[in-house]
């Protein structure tokens, strides 16, 4: 696929990073030369130096035989813009953009084809805000993913010595849970992937996916971990997009505080905000934390825009009896250094923001892509079409399909009912079909099967 994108700040280097690995043809444009030849010494892609929404500059990018722009530059205007040139001169088939100003984004109408042809809205800070608004929901969990509308949710968890399962065969979950159907996606040991099979014994510390139905999820948590006491008091450090969105988010439900650096930022904030506490002041502030009962808080989350500061917050704030603590990092080389440490979860804005993305690009009728383990695996929910003689998942068990190794089928959505997936279990035509890919070197072996063959009509 030949993909154009548009600025190359962190988002718009990951998203090239991982394209142009999938064997994707990648131009990437931005102002910045120098950023522009540091990415290209890196990757296999071209460069264009030049003003990204410039008629000129998307030409000389390919857009007249583009397949998709990608605009992601830190300009909502400049992104928008340059979908319309796309769509306007060069007719793009397929344009997504970046756009992060709730104004912009409360009119909906505003995104349609007669008004800015824009196909895929994307914001990062709300997919971060709903992910961690679903950790929040689900105390113990080291990940929470929707399919299927959320019918559907794919949860991580580290299993605990002690806990009901460890030590244990999975056949026998289905023991300690009369009626309640779940499957175990797969299991990562010493950071090394495992294929559940129904002899597979959990060991303390394994982190395991599991797949259920949303009503579900907490019966099976139970099973593989001790249950952490439901959250009532969230501290956020930084008022920021993501700080804000999160603290209306969250401000119904739970006793929410917020610090934030910026003397007339805190004050604006508090303005909007309704039962929000805005404090002002530094999250790395030891007094600070102590005068506000960081001990007694249950969830610190630090999401200011520079990583260090997070990376210190959030270490203080477990230090000083934090009971979770979470940090925005948004260098993907800190995340695997802090997340097995002190700090509980790092969240990786450009995780979320590549797996909408990847949606889009992947082949057959794929409706939703989660990156997983910094992008090592995938989750993806895919639609299978055709009948048995041109299709090759449909009117077949699922012992008899061929899976690429390490791939799992977890569960199927068949008309809004959730169905977990057995080896004798049939796939019909027009199920969602929800898979977990150990590994991303399989993934086009995964889109192949489910291409539907030149037969069907």
């Amino acid at each position: 696929m030949k993909i154009i994108v548009l600025g190359a700040g962190q988002v718009g280097s990951s998203v090239a990073e991982v394209l142009a690995k999938e064997a994707n043809d990648i131009t990437m444009v931005d102002l910045d030369g120098n950023k522009l030849q540091e990415l290209q010494d890196r990757l296999d892609i071209r460069t264009v130096v030049g003003q990204a929404a410039h008629p000129e500059v998307l030409g000389r990018a390919g857009a007249e035989d583009a397949d998709m722009v990608i605009a992601v530059t830190d300009r909502d205007e400049t992104n928008m813009v340059a979908c319309q040139v796309a769509y306007t001169l060069f007719h793009t088939p397929t344009k997504i953009a970046r756009v992060r100003s709730v104004e912009y984004l409360s009119h909906p109408q505003l995104f349609t084809q007669e008004a800015l042809p824009i196909d895929v809205l994307i914001s990062p800070e709300q997919l971060v805000t709903d992910y961690v608004q679903r950790l929040i929901e689900y105390p113990g969990a080291l990940q929470v993913l929707d399919f299927a509308d959320g019918k559907v949710q794919l949860v991580a968890v580290r299993a605990y010595y002690g806990g009901p399962l460890v030590g244990h065969e999975l056949k026998t979950l289905r023991e300690h849970m009369p009626g309640i159907d779940t499957r175990v996606a797969a299991i990562f040991r010493r950071g090394n992937p495992i294929i559940p099979e129904g002899n597979t014994i959990i060991e303390a510390d394994d982190e395991v996916f599991f797949i259920a139905a949303k009503r579900h999820i907490r019966v099976v948590m139970k099973e593989l971990r001790r249950l952490d006491r439901p959250v009532k008091r969230v501290m956020l450090a930084g008022g920021g997009n993501i700080g804000t969105r999160l603290a209306r988010a969250l401000e119904q439900n739970y006793q929410v505080k917020i610090i934030d650096h910026n003397a007339l930022r805190s004050k604006d904030i508090s303005e909007q905000l309704e039962k929000t506490i805005v404090l002002y002041g530094d999250a790395a502030d030891e007094e600070l934390l102590l005068d506000e009962n960081i001990e007694h808080t249950d969830v610190f989350v630090a999401v200011t825009n520079d990583d260090e500061a997070n990376i210190l917050s959030a270490m203080l704030a477990k230090r000083l009896g934090a009971r979770k603590v979470m940090a925005l990092i948004n260098r993907t080389s800190y995340v695997d250094l802090v997340q097995s440490g002190i700090i509980d979860i790092a969240i990786s804005p450009q995780q979320a923001t590549i797996g909408s993305l990847l949606a889009h690009v992947r082949r057959g009728d794929v409706t939703a892509v989660h990156s997983l383990r910094r992008g090592a695996a995938e989750a993806i929910e895919a639609v299978a079409h055709g009948d048995a003689t041109s299709s090759k998942v449909v009117g077949r068990a699922i012992e008899d399909i061929k899976l690429p190794p390490g791939t799992t089928i977890g569960a199927i959505v068949r008309d809004k009912e959730v169905v977990i997936a057995h080896h004798d279990t049939v796939i019909e035509t027009d199920d969602h079909v929800i898979l977990f890919v150990v590994d991303k070197k399989c993934i086009s072996e995964v889109e192949r099967l489910f291409q539907v063959g030149i037969t069907f009509i």
